[in-house]
Parts: C-alpha cells; sequence; structure tokens
C-alpha cells in the first residue's frame, strides 16, 4: 500500500521511517516533507492544513492510509474532513477528529475533562480578560511558583512558570493581551506540581490501546534545564523511575479512564496520546494531553518499538486493537536535537550541513532541513535529531553525542547533558 505521512519535522521522518519498515507498504509520501524524507519517500509541496491539496495528494497518488503528524491539522478537522468526504472516507487516517484535538487544542477543555473523569490533575482556574480580577485572587491562593498556560496552541511555547505573585499577574494581563496571539484570549491558571517530568504514549482505536515506550524530555534550551523553554532538545527512552507499580498506576489513574471518558462522551479517537505526567511523590499527575506523538520523543521510542507499525495502525482503523500487543526493545535509546544557533530566539536559515553520510548505526532523523541540489541546508531551528540504540543509556548517549559532533554546519548547537539527570 502507499501511505502519506502529514507533516515536515523530525516527528514525521521518524514515523515515515518506521512505516517503510512494513513489508506492507509500498510507498510512502511526506506533505510537505524534509531533506531527509525525500531519501525514504516522495515529497509533495502541500502544506498539513490544505485539506483540498491533501485530498489531491491522497487520490493521485493511490493513498490508502494516512498518518497525520503534527497538532495543527488535527485541531482543524483533517480527520473530520475526509470521514466527510464521499472519496476519501475509506482511507484510513491515523489521527482524533476535531472533537478529540481539543484535548491539546484547548487547556480548558482537556482540564475540565479531567476533572469530570476523576483523572488527577493540578488545581487550576481559566480566566479571560472579563474574570482577570478572579484570576488574581486565584493566584494569590497559590503557593509559588505560578503557572500559567495560553489555552491554545501555540507551538509549544504557550506555558509561563513565574516565581513571583506580582510578575504572575503582569504576564497573566500580557497573557490576556494578546502575548500567544489568539492562544491566549483564555488563560488557564495552574498550581505548581513539584516532581520530575516524563511522557507517556498509548495508540488508541477508541475501544482500547496499546501502550508505547515512556521518554522524557528535555524542553529548556540550556545545559542542566536552564534558560528558555524550545521546542525540545532531546529525549531518552526508558526512564528509569517509570518502573512497573509506577506505570501500573499511569495506567489504572489516567489511561483507562481517559480511554473511557472519551467513549462514555461519545468521541470517537482513533489516533496517538500523549500524556505528559509529572511524578509527585511516587504518583502520576496529569500535565497535559497531545493529540499526537511529541517530537523529539518520536526519535527515541519508535525506534524501541518492534511490531509492525502498519499493522497497529490497520488494527486502529479496524477497530480491533485489543488483540495486538506492543513489543518493545529492551535496548536504552537517547535522541540528541541539533538546533540552530540563536534558536529559540531569531536564527539564520541556508547553512549548508556537512556529516551526515558518516558511517555508524545510529538514526538521523531530519527536521528543520531541505536539499538545494546535492547540498542539505539548514531550513528551521531544530535542524538533526541524532538518535542511538544501545543496552544502557550511558551507552547511547556516548554515541549519540560521538554522532552529533560529526555533524556540522554554522553555529550549531545542542545539549550535551541529555539523559545524564537519569544515570
Amino acid at each position: 500500500m502507499n501511505v502519506l505521512v502529514i507533516g515536515s519535522g523530525g516527528r514525521e521522518h521518524t514515523l515515515g521511517w518506521a512505516v517503510k519498515k512494513s513489508p506492507k507498504v509500498d510507498n510512502v509520501i511526506f506533505a510537505p516533507g524534509n531533506a531527509g524524507t525525500m531519501e525514504i519517500g516522495q515529497n509533495l509541496d502541500v502544506a498539513p492544513t490544505d485539506f483540498e491539496g491533501l485530498k489531491k495528494a491522497v487520490l493521485d497518488n493511490n493513498i490508502e492510509m494516512v498518518v497525520v503528524g503534527p497538532e495543527a491539522p488535527l485541531v482543524e478537522g483533517v480527520v473530520d474532513f475526509f470521514k466527510a468526504d464521499e472519496k476519501l472516507k475509506n482511507v484510513a487516517i491515523i489521527g482524533p477528529g476535531k472533537e478529540g484535538a481539543q484535548l491539546e487544542g484547548s487547556k480548558d477543555f482537556s482540564k475540565e475533562f479531567m476533572q469530570r473523569n476523576q483523572i488527577p490533575t493540578a488545581r487550576y482556574k481559566t480566566v479571560d480578560k472579563s474574570t482577570i480580577d478572579e484570576g488574581k485572587n486565584f493566584l494569590s491562593s497559590l503557593n509559588p511558583p505560578f503557572v500559567l498556560k495560553a489555552d491554545g496552541l501555540a507551538a509549544g511555547k504557550g506555558v509561563l512558570i513565574v516565581k513571583e505573585l506580582e510578575e504572575a499577574c503582569e504576564q497573566l494581563e500580557n497573557m490576556l493581551d494578546g502575548k500567544f496571539g489568539e492562544a491566549s484570549e483564555k488563560v488557564v491558571i495552574e498550581e505548581f506540581l513539584d516532581g520530575i517530568e516524563l511522557s507517556v504514549f498509548v495508540l488508541s482505536d477508541g475501544k482500547d490501546f496499546v501502550l508505547l515506550p515512556e521518554a522524557k524530555d528535555y524542553k529548556r534550551i540550556g545545559e542542566g534545564d536552564t534558560g528558555l523553554n524550545t521546542g525540545g532538545m532531546g529525549a531518552v527512552s526508558p526512564v528509569p523511575f517509570a518502573d512497573d507499580q509506577f506505570l501500573e498506576k499511569v495506567k489504572n489513574r489516567i489511561i483507562i479512564p481517559t480511554i473511557d471518558g472519551l467513549r462514555i462522551e461519545g468521541i470517537d479517537y482513533k489516533g496517538f496520546i500523549f500524556v505528559g505526567l509529572m511524578n509527585v511523590g511516587g504518583d502520576p499527575y496529569v500535565v497535559e494531553y497531545n493529540a499526537r506523538l511529541g517530537d523529539p520523543e518520536t526519535e527515541a521510542i519508535l525506534p524501541r518499538v518492534k511490531t509492525d507499525l502498519v499493522e497497529l495502525f490497520e488494527a486502529v482503523n479496524g477497530q480491533n486493537l485489543g488483540e495486538m500487543t506492543c513489543e518493545i526493545d529492551d535496548k536504552a535509546a537517547v535522541s540528541v536535537v541539533l538546533v540552530s544557533g540563536g534558536y529559540p530566539e531569531k536564527y539564520e536559515k541556508g547553512k549548508v550541513i556537512s556529516g551526515l553520510e558518516e558511517d555508524g548505526d545510529e538514526l538521523i532523523f531530519h527536521a528543520g532541513t531541505k536539499r538545494d541540489g546535492d547540498d542539505v541546508l539548514t531550513a528551521g531551528g531544530r535542524v538533526i535529531a541524532v538518535t542511538a540504540l544501545e543496552k544502557s543509556t550511558e551507552k547511547a548517549l556516548q554515541k549519540a553525542m560521538e554522532r552529533a559532533e560529526k555533524i556540522n554546519f554554522d553555529k550549531k548547537y545542542y545539549r550535551t547533558d541529555i539523559g545524564k539527570d537519569l544515570l
């Protein structure tokens, strides 16, 4: 069969790489893809939210399965578009409909969903301009630091953690005044959870689910988790403190109530659910949901999945995922992201990348890259993810770092401490 992967980042390159390994797949097509995806399939110049363009791509290329990578097309209703179209409705599409994607698209929706379904999460209050005073009163009832989240999609940058009450009130005003555009017309104020973060991933067919490997990602630009938030500087899987006992709590207290809640509320959900968790003294609390896989966590978790991903997707489409098991490699994966100098603020594009052809069994996943003749150039903030798979996290980290050192472009930067806190 032919499979279309929607998106252009490291997550989509990794999804395409995993799909391509299936003997059931003839061709992988990317919309729009990057320089790396060109090596394993065909790129089409179609934006992820250009639904008519995606329809044409599916019909012209005899696509039988579509995998949606990023959040924007899901939140905008790409799945609903497919289901409502006579020519597309029989194409298998992996991702939730617009209503289910609200788990990510609206922080307020997801918090209310958790409350209704008794899923452990931090205390919160949602405010808009008309209720800003209630918001400030709620802030003064909390202990610092204070967490402010834009309600809508803000490309992973709509969360502020502020130490002083006065600054928190000021930032609340800024957010409601449009700091994150439409995304912060409503703001969710949250109690700060003190613990260790990790991400858990499930694939659901709306009734059942399979658990994928968990991961810990590193959001801050600087070593030792300092500096500005980014889209993600690296990821590690497995997570040592997420033992069987902890994951059993996650399954019973969070995943099962989430899948049951979606079903009871009549929300048809066929796709990935990313659960951002905080381990607070051995108990899991939900920080956020995403309606797709994370990036760069995908680059660390999919190389550990031994089961044919396309077979899992077929089971999602046929709603018989309960009959499947997901076999996980017990090796450790470390993924290190190489970024453009200046990221996550201003950075230059168009720098020539060298060292991609070096020998080695590490996996090189492209994110912000494009091809110009024989050259591969930087085309984004996060440029390349290097993933190493080894018997231990320590060995995987060492291999990933050695390989990252060999790839070069002007003003390249990466964190050398990814995963060291877990050793």
